[in-house]
């Protein structure tokens, strides 16, 4: 296995505007006309904070005080210890990446707490959640859906970074819980910016740290989404090689688990998948849910993801598979994963990918097998 690449996390890239360039229609229903500057997108997107925490907003409550030591509670998108209490009361954001051929390769995916890959019109598209840290920049920025709805109510008035939707998308993202925070709707310090070494509609770019400068107050704080485990906690389920996953459109990817680094490694077909700046995308948990697929409202081309209810999941965590069910309540409402026994699964706390798949779309790789040894499904 090739080496992974680990994301320098506390250099921070200077942009330098170049051109103006005017934004084209998009696929997928955009027909925003915005002007954005243009400019090349820098090596390293990881953006987050490092100084120690050392006293509690009046908004945070301790999660016990033993010996006068505070136990700070967790972030929760990730499960992970709070690293910096000005963090803890911004909303999440939400940026809608391309994933089509002409938008590789990405930027800011390693840095998002979870991951969404939804099946789009022929291709799939990311869904990337950020609270824990930024990326700037991130991107390539494309369109909403309407499955966006449901699956960003339940982070309470997440914002929304996307390129925009037609009539119907853009009426019912405005109406909804979500906070509109679109190229038009973000203005000229939202941070967007053309990226030079791309072509239209594959090269738009946001950049976290300026859309959260711009949200005034209009978002919530989130709520976890998933169950984490602690660090005493056994790892669940049985060993397994990996994953191999083919979404709509023949999107090719799998995930295999990297012992040295606590990793699954994500490929494309065959090829290490990798951002903008060479480092390899990786997560600490993937999350595999069968779901329903129905027609979108705003588009008869148009799939989305039916995430409320309840369907198959296979969760891979720590090396391990756990067979088992998800269930929602409704649009508000975290995901619950129960083990094939009726217990609850519980992640390893950091980052997760969840892959939003019709039936039959996903195969496991057994443990002695590689990657290779199992056929696409």
């Amino acid at each position: 296995m090739k080496p992974i690449m680990i994301p320098n996390t506390t250099r921070l890239v200077a942009l330098i505007v170049s051109s103006l360039f005017v934004l084209a229609a998009c696929g997928g229903g955009e027909r925003a006309s915005v002007t954005v500057a243009a400019e090349t997108a820098p090596a390293s997107s990881v953006v987050e904070t490092t100084s120690p925490v050392t006293t509690l907003p009046a908004s945070i409550t301790p999660a016990s005080t033993t010996a006068g030591v505070i136990e700070l509670p967790t972030f929760p998108l990730t499960g992970l210890p709070i690293t910096d209490t000005g963090w803890i009361d911004r909303p999440a954001l939400i940026a809608k990446i391309d994933n089509a051929p002409g938008a590789w390769p990405q930027s800011g995916l390693v840095a998002a707490d979870i991951v969404y890959e939804e099946n789009v019109e022929s291709w799939t598209r990311f869904a990337a959640l950020f609270h824990s840290q930024g990326a700037d920049p991130v991107g390539p920025i494309r369109s909403g859906r309407t499955q966006d709805i449901s699956l960003g109510t339940s982070l309470d008035r997440p914002l929304l970074v996307w390129s925009g939707g037609n009539s119907t998308v853009t009426s019912l993202i405005n109406k909804s819980d979500l906070v509109n925070m679109s190229v038009g709707e973000a203005g000229p310090n939202g941070g967007y910016f053309r990226s030079s070494d791309k072509r239209a509609p594959h090269n738009l770019f946001a950049k976290t740290s300026a859309i959260w400068a711009a949200e005034e107050g209009r978002g919530g704080r989130p709520t976890p989404q998933f169950a984490y485990r602690s660090t005493s906690d056994p790892v669940p389920g049985t060993p397994v090689t990996g994953v191999k996953v083919n979404m709509d459109g023949n999107m090719r990817s799998s995930w295999e688990w990297d012992d040295r680094s606590g990793l699954y490694v994500r490929s494309h077909q065959d090829d290490p998948h990798v951002e903008a700046d060479g480092t390899r995308v990786s997560t600490h948990n993937v999350v595999i849910l069968v779901c329903e697929y129905k027609t979108s409202v705003a588009d008869s081309r148009s799939p989305e993801a039916q995430t409320t209810g309840d369907g198959v999941a296979w969760v891979f965590t720590g090396g391990s598979m756990v067979t088992g069910t998800w269930s929602r309540a409704d649009k508000n409402s975290g995901w619950t994963l129960t083990a094939d026994d009726g217990t609850e699964i519980a992640l390893t706390p950091g980052r997760t990918w969840v892959q939003l798949i019709r039936k039959g779309q996903a195969a496991e790789v057994p443990a002695g097998q590689a990657i290779a040894d199992v056929d696409w499904p």
